[in-house]
């Protein structure tokens, strides 16, 4: 301590007698921190003093004290700076610099340094000015659901004036906002986005953040693949869409019935038993949603082919039976075509026909898809009781009244027989008379005449 004292006493007496005090060296800056947005312009307000009887011969900034008599480095020819920075001062009093274009790299004290045209005339001010350079940060909730109010904080390290204006950005687009908070209410899943801010009259944007916005499924739907008309043994796909936030766990169901999980539900080989009404549930930690109902409808041939009768298969002569023929089909049966075994041409059409014979009976049925025929049902005609009397007589009449037409028939022919053959052997009497008196007209003929004419004759009586 007592080397340190006898040290300073030279110094001391020496500035005294050159007239000078400490009082006439300074280095005065308007704020010993400073706060900067990045990309900003800072200004360092300063002022110095020294004696009257010295004149400035240097001065400039540096970020390093003086070490060891080496002279720190001037800011003015430091590469990262020199472009930058600009002296605003004078020779006299004011030292003010300014610096542009801030970086985080520029975080640091700062000191101003003159040396003047005396041998011991140099002089830095210390402790100098703390330069802070900054970002602006948007402070967010990670999400928030749909309806909630929400609240976005434009935020930097610095002290910013209550009359800086913010500029509010979603996305690429303008918003309307101006303070540092960004009120959202009752938010909707349109909010959801990459939000940023800005400090009007500074090039800095801050770094986007997104807003997450939490919302139950909608559009619920299902689609099917394929086209046109689905027959047994295709393959079907349903696949099931939403929007929702976060993505929903999709369940499928059949009518009420829970037949599987996720987007797409698939079937192979399609039966008929697929056919019915499907629909899928979306649902996250939100809320749920059904989709409307799609119909798969399975075509198919006429199968199970029956053929029902109304009463027993046992009728009486005169009354009919009507037989029914049923089937399971999609689409419905077309036709209905009734055969009788062991006859080729049909017998009758429509789903109902009515047997009036006895007989093995069958139908086949037809859509788009094919055909199939039933088994065949017996039916059998019998007599009502003394039916057999009236029909034998009858019979026997109608055989009767044919019997004496055929009598009648035969009568007239054998009369008309006779009648002819009297009708000839009279002209044969008739005709023999006539070649007698011929014969005997010997007056005019002659003996060979006679001769030649009655000689035949008698050989027919003969």
């Amino acid at each position: 301590m007592s080397v340190r004292m006898t040290s300073s006493l030279p110094l001391i007496f020496l500035l005294v007698i050159q007239g000078e005090s400490l009082i006439d060296w300074s280095v005065t800056y308007s704020h010993s921190n400073i706060c900067a947005l990045k990309g900003s312009m800072v200004t360092m307000p300063c002022t110095y003093k020294y004696p009257c009887n010295h004149k400035i011969k240097n001065k400039f900034w540096t970020k390093t004290r003086v070490l060891a008599n080496v002279e720190p480095q001037n800011l003015f020819n430091e590469p990262e700076y020199s472009q930058r920075i600009q002296y605003l001062g004078d020779k006299q009093q004011n030292c003010t610099i300014r610096l542009n274009d801030v970086t985080q790299k520029d975080s640091h004290e700062y000191y101003f340094r003159f040396i003047t045209d005396k041998p011991d005339g140099r002089w830095t001010g210390y402790p100098g000015v703390t330069l802070n350079i900054t970002d602006l940060h948007v402070e967010s909730p990670e999400s928030v659901t749909e309806g909630d109010t929400v609240s976005l904080t434009c935020k930097s390290t610095c002290n910013l004036t209550d009359r800086t204006t913010f500029i509010w950005w979603k996305n690429t687009q303008s918003l309307t906002e101006r303070n540092n908070k960004l009120l959202l209410q009752s938010v909707r899943r349109e909010d959801a986005g990459r939000y940023s801010c800005a400090v009007h009259g500074h090039k800095l944007t801050s770094h986007h953040v997104y807003l997450n916005v939490k919302y139950s499924p909608k559009t619920v739907s299902v689609s099917m693949s394929g086209s046109g008309e689905i027959v047994l043994g295709d393959s079907v796909t349903l696949t099931c869409s939403s929007d929702s936030n976060p993505p929903a766990n999709i369940s499928w169901f059949k009518g009420t019935k829970y037949i599987g999980s996720g987007e797409i539900y698939s079937i192979t080989s399609i039966r008929s038993d697929h056919s019915g009404e499907y629909k899928c549930k979306s649902r996250n930690e939100v809320g749920e949603k059904y989709s409307d109902t799609v119909t798969l409808n399975v075509m198919y041939s006429p199968r199970n082919v029956s053929v029902s009768m109304s009463g027993s298969g046992e009728i009486v002569l005169g009354d009919s039976v009507t037989l029914t023929c049923s089937s399971d089909s999609n689409p419905p049966v077309l036709n209905y075509t009734w055969f009788k075994e062991n006859e080729s041409s049909s017998v009758g059409s429509g789903q109902s026909y009515s047997a009036l014979q006895s007989g093995f009976f069958y139908c086949v049925t037809q859509n788009q898809h094919g055909s199939q025929r039933s088994a065949a049902v017996s039916v059998t005609v019998r007599y009502r009781s003394g039916w057999h009397v009236v029909l034998g007589i009858t019979v026997g009449g109608t055989i009767i009244i044919i019997i004496f037409i055929i009598f009648i028939i035969l009568f007239i022919i054998k009369r008309e027989r006779m009648n002819r053959r009297s009708a000839i052997k009279e002209n044969e009497t008739a005709d023999r008379c006539d070649d007698t008196y011929t014969t005997l007209d010997l007056k005019t003929r002659s003996s060979d005449d006679v001769y030649n004419t009655i000689t035949p004759n008698r050989k027919m009586v003969q």
